[in-house]
C-alpha cells in the first residue's frame, strides 16, 4: 500500500505516520530524511543537494522530484511507502502524478488530517520542549509544583547552556502558528486538491485522542 499523508502543523500527523508505518509495515519517506540521506550518500544527486543547502537556498521542485523518484525506486520500499511532507504545492502534486506514471507506481490513498485552526493554535501554544532530552510535551504534562522540571528526564537546567530545560520554541508562538496554517490552507491544500482528482482521497478529522484518530484512519483504509 502506498499512501500520501498530509495535514497542518499540530494536527498529530507525526503520530499517525508512526502508527501507519508500524501497523502496515510501510517505509516512512519524509523530505527531511531524503535530503539528509542524499547528502550522506555522496552520490551525484546528493552533491547537488549539498551544494544548494550549503548556499542557503531552497531545494527546487525539479531537484526534490528527482530525490522522490530515486527514493521510490529503491528496493526497501517495494512493500509499500508513506510519503510525508511532499507534495507541498499544486505544482509538486502535478509533478508527483507524472513521475509515478513514469515509474509505474500509484497512490492507494491520500490522507488529509484536519482540525479547526483554533484547536491547533490552542495545542501548539501549549507545547513545550526539553532542551536536555528533546521530549516534546504539553504544559499540562508538567508537574504544577515544579513546572520547570522535565517529567521525562528530571532536568531543570541545560548543563551545556545553563538555560532553563523547559522552553517554548519560536515557531510555537501564536503569530507563527497562524502564518503556518495560512500557508497550509493556500499551498498544501492546493496540492491535496490536485491529488484528489487522481487518487482515492480522504479527509479525516484529527480531534480526539491519537488512538481515536487512528481508528478513523483504519476505517477509511479498510
Amino acid at each position: 500500500m502506498n499512501l500520501v499523508l498530509m495535514g497542518p502543523p499540530g494536527v498529530g500527523k507525526g503520530t499517525q505516520a508512526r502508527y501507519l508505518v508500524e501497523g502496515r509495515r510501510l517505509v516512512h519517506i519524509s523530505t527531511g530524511d531524503m535530503l539528509r540521506a542524499a547528502v550522506a550518500s555522496g552520490s551525484e544527486l546528493g552533491q547537488k543537494v549539498e551544494a544548494v543547502l550549503a548556499a542557503g537556498e531552497l531545494v527546487s521542485d525539479d531537484l526534490m522530484m528527482d530525490l522522490v523518484k530515486d527514493r521510490l525506486q529503491q528496493p526497501d520500499v517495494a512493500g509499500g511507502w508513506l510519503l510525508d511532507g511532499f507534495p507541498r504545492t499544486g505544482a509538486q502534486a502535478e509533478g508527483l502524478i507524472g513521475m509515478l506514471e513514469e515509474i509505474g507506481q500509484t497512490v492507494d490513498a491520500v490522507l488529509v488530517i484536519t482540525a479547526p485552526d483554533e484547536e491547533i493554535v490552542r495545542r501548539l501554544t501549549q507545547r513545550v520542549t526539553c532542551r536536555v532530552c528533546g521530549k516534546i510535551m504539553n504544559r499540562k504534562d508538567l508537574d504544577p509544583a515544579r513546572p520547570g522540571v522535565c517529567p521525562a528526564c528530571g532536568a531543570e537546567t541545560d548543563p551545556v547552556t545553563g538555560k532553563a530545560a523547559i522552553y517554548q520554541r519560536d515557531d510555537d508562538t501564536e503569530a507563527t502558528i497562524r502564518r503556518r496554517l495560512q500557508v497550509f490552507a493556500t499551498e498544501t491544500m492546493a496540492a491535496a486538491r490536485v491529488l484528489q482528482g487522481r487518487f482515492p482521497y480522504h479527509e479525516i478529522v484529527g480531534t480526539g485522542t491519537p488512538d481515536e484518530v487512528a481508528r478513523k484512519v483504519a476505517d477509511v483504509l479498510g
